[in-house]
Formats: C-alpha cells, structure tokens, sequence
C-alpha cells in the first residue's frame, strides 16, 4: 500500500493506493455517511456496500454519460436533502468518474460544502478523475461547463475493483495512463518496458500509483489551473473531447487516444517534436486501440471550438514534443480543422 498525500492552499487530502485498502480504510470513515453511486456499480457491488456502509443511505443513479447532467446533480442534492444531512457528514462518491464528478460538485454546493470520500471503481476514474478536485457536469453540449475545485478528504484506490471491468474499461484507463507517459518521462518508460504488458492487472496497479503521483505534483504547483502547469494534463482532450460529442460510440480514454493521436499528426506537420518518440507513443497507442479514420471533420471540429479550453478564435493543443515535454499550440479555428483534414 502507499499513500500519496496531496497538500494544496484549500485543503490537504491523502490518496491511498493498493491492494486491500478499502477493506482497511472504508469502514473507518468518520460521521454520518452518505452514498452516492450508480446502476452498473451498484448492481455488482449491491451487497459489499450494505455490509460497509448498513447504516448509510444510498442514492443510485442511471449509469452513464448521459446522467452527467444538472438535472441528476440537483437529484443527489434533493435525496442529501431529504436523509437530513448535516455540514459534519462525509458523502462517498462509490463509482467511476461520472459518480466522481456529480458526487464531487454536489458536496461542493451543499451546505456550503461537506466533505468527499472518492473511491473509485474504473482504471480511469483511479488513475484520474478521482484524484485533484475537479468536479462538474456538461451543459449546453459542452463537457464540464459547470463545476468547481473542490478537493476530496480521501480517496480510496484499491484494484481489487478491477476485476470486473470490461476489456473496453480497461482501455479507456489506459488512454490516461499512455497520456500521462507522454508527460512523464518514468511513467513513459515504464509502459515502453511493458508494452506488451498494458492490461495485466499487476502492472496496472503500479502504474496508476506513479501516475497519481505525477498529477498529485502538478494539483500541488497549480491546484486551480491558473499558472499552465496544470494544463498538460489536457494533453490529447481538445479533439478527443470535440470527437467524443460528436462521434460517440467509444469511451472517454479511448478518445483521448484517437485525440493524442490527431494532435501528434497536426505537431508533425508544424514540425513540432521528435518523430522517433512519436512512433513511440504511437506504437503504444496502437496496442489498446485502432485509431479512426474520421471524414465529418468540419462539423466535428465545430465542437472544439465550443470547449471551454479554447477562446478569441484560436484553438488550444497541448501536445508531446520530446520525453517528459510538451508544448502548446494555439491555431486559428480555419487552420485547426485544414490540419485535422490534412491528417
């Protein structure tokens, strides 16, 4: 087990990763609990939650997307409402990053806010969502237009909850996990060395632990996303974000994949980066998936421009350049969509 602990200006939170943490940890939560999860989690972990948490309220909703939205916001609120919950209670937001995300913002809003226990049940949520404080739900077809900082007491990493995902769960973890070796010079060794290793379950558990190491340093340097430090963590989400709203039909990671691999094309061309450690990533990325050949790039690059990422015409890319570098680029809105048709 190893515990990372995340010291930011609004609060200071301590992430615990490995095997059998949630059996040691879960139960010792503090004050009044209150569960918050959704359809699939609860179907396979129905009975693990009564046993740790009997006394404790729970609120499912749908699983999905498509439930991160204000009306299931204001649902979690409603029920914390209605259970009487005070400002010393703890909500347990029990599931992947949708849970993460509403769970997160509605303890931000209620009573001014109360505190947040993530224990996150996908690779990508672990490796993640889950960690850094960011909550939020779409609106208006823009991903995470609302939403806050708001940094969780705990959270539980334990990959015991692996076990049950799918092979497309596990590849959507991935998409992060290969993001973060773009930035991470060990991290991007390691998945080099282990290439032909992505999904087994041993390699996975100690990856997510150096890649939450490498996010809990750039919450740490820029807990609000106000210096540019942590915005490399954006690295492949323009268009992967901008490909998912309107291509749909994959998950969340494997567009970032799809992003990552675009951008990489589009640097190439501006000759930005080294095309050796290009073909690197790339031989990665073609490990966990196919990557598309998308033709409707008009009508889907009109969604990047919508991303809250970008503005004042230009599009916002953050994209690898050499081991452990990024760089931005920002292109007109015209020369982003003929860059992406050229690719």
């Amino acid at each position: 087990m190893t515990d990372v602990i995340l010291n930011t200006p609004s609060y200071d939170s301590i992430i615990r990763c490995g095997n059998g943490v949630f059996e040691k940890y879960a139960g010792c939560l503090n004050g009044r609990k209150f569960i918050v999860t959704d359809s699939n989690v609860y179907l396979i972990y129905k009975d693990l939650i009564e046993k740790v948490f009997s006394d404790s309220p729970v609120f499912v909703f749908k699983a999905g997307e498509k439930s991160k939205t204000a009306k299931t916001l204001l649902s979690v609120l409603n029920a914390m409402a209605s259970a009487g919950l005070k400002r010393d209670c703890t909500v347990i937001a029990f599931g992947g990053g949708v849970v993460g995300d509403v769970t997160g913002l509605a303890a931000s809003l209620y009573m001014r806010g109360v505190g947040i226990v993530q224990i996150p049940t996908t690779l990508l949520s672990q490796v993640d969502s889950s960690v850094g404080g960011k909550t939020a739900v779409d609106f208006k077809n823009v991903k995470n237009l609302i939403g806050s900082f708001y940094q969780p007491k705990e959270v539980l990493v334990d990959p015991v909850f692996l076990k049950t995902l799918s092979a497309r769960e596990i590849r959507c973890g991935l998409g992060e996990i290969i993001k973060y070796g773009a930035l991470n010079k060990n991290i991007f060794s390691k998945l080099c060395e282990n290439k032909n290793s992505l999904f087994d379950s041993e390699f996975l558990s100690d990856v997510t632990a150096d890649c939450i190491r490498h996010k809990a340093d750039v919450v740490i340097a820029d807990e609000h996303d106000l210096n540019g430090i942590r915005k490399t963590l954006n690295l492949g989400h323009t268009t992967g974000h901008a490909f998912e709203l309107y291509y749909r039909g994959k998950s969340h990671g494997e567009f970032v994949l799809i992003g990552m691999y675009y951008e990489m094309l589009i640097a190439e061309k501006l000759s930005v980066g080294n095309r050796d450690y290009f073909d690197r990533l790339r031989e990665l990325i073609n490990k966990v998936i196919t990557v598309p050949v998308y033709k409707d790039i008009e009508n889907s690059a009109v969604l990047a421009k919508m991303d809250k990422k970008n503005s004042d015409g230009y599009i916002s890319l953050i994209v690898p350049e050499n081991v452990g570098k990024t760089k931005e680029l920002k292109l007109r809105f015209e020369e982003y969509v003929n860059l992406l048709k050229e690719c």
